[in-house]
């Protein structure tokens, strides 16, 4: 053989060579496209679910704050606070007893007289 079939023979597998990297690395730069575009796309359904995730706790948030709300509004006039309702009872016993001393007072007076 001489020297310019080893040369053509040379560059005849360098090129195969080249072309076999040049295959290999254009898959490999496909694949990962694959990758990065399912990983963007499972990304953006995350992003999808968390966002309907926080849009309801929002949502059930302002639920309950406003039925806080209605609570502090409606306890006042539908409950009675145990200080007031002491209060009340004392004066009722007071009244109850000044009523008690009367009817003792004119029993009193009815055996005397």
């Amino acid at each position: 053989m001489s020297l310019s079939e080893w040369i053509g023979l040379a560059t005849a597998i360098f090129g195969g060579y080249w072309a076999l990297a040049t295959l290999v690395v254009a898959q490999f730069e496909k694949r990962l496209d694959e990758r990065f575009t399912a990983q963007e796309k499972s990304r953006d359904e995350g992003r999808k679910l968390w966002d309907v995730r926080f849009t309801r706790l929002e949502n059930q948030q302002r639920d309950l704050e406003r039925d806080l709300l209605g609570l502090k509004a409606d306890l006042p006039v539908n409950y009675i606070r145990r200080e007031d309702h002491i209060r009340f009872e004392t004066t009722i016993n007071a009244k109850l007893d000044a009523v008690m001393a009367r009817i003792e007072l004119v029993g009193e007076r009815l055996q005397k007289g």
